[in-house]
């Protein structure tokens, strides 16, 4: 008998091989939770690891713009990307 290829996690079902959990509440695959809006207090709460600046979201490329630093984290599967080598640099 071959064991099953997933595993319950809290209230996820994780898939071997794979790290993306699917939560049994949320009804959204994960391609269409990338394009979900960020929650607006998680907003408030970051800031730019290189300035301390405020950040504005850009739903459209999902990412978190630091005009002072003049970088645009990106967010992935819906969590922000804080590492300054993972963000892309803005043009002027």
């Amino acid at each position: 008998m071959r064991p099953d290829p997933t595993r319950r996690v809290g209230g996820a079902t994780r898939v071997r091989g794979n790290d993306n959990l699917m939560f049994e509440s949320d009804p959204l695959p994960p391609r269409a939770r990338e394009t979900a809006r960020i929650d607006p207090r998680l907003l408030e709460i970051l800031v730019c690891p290189v300035t301390r600046a405020t950040l504005s979201y850009d739903s459209a490329r999902q990412e978190l713009i630091s005009r002072a630093a003049k970088l645009a984290y990106p967010i992935r599967d819906g969590v922000p990307i804080m590492l300054p080598e993972e963000a892309r640099p803005l043009e002027d």
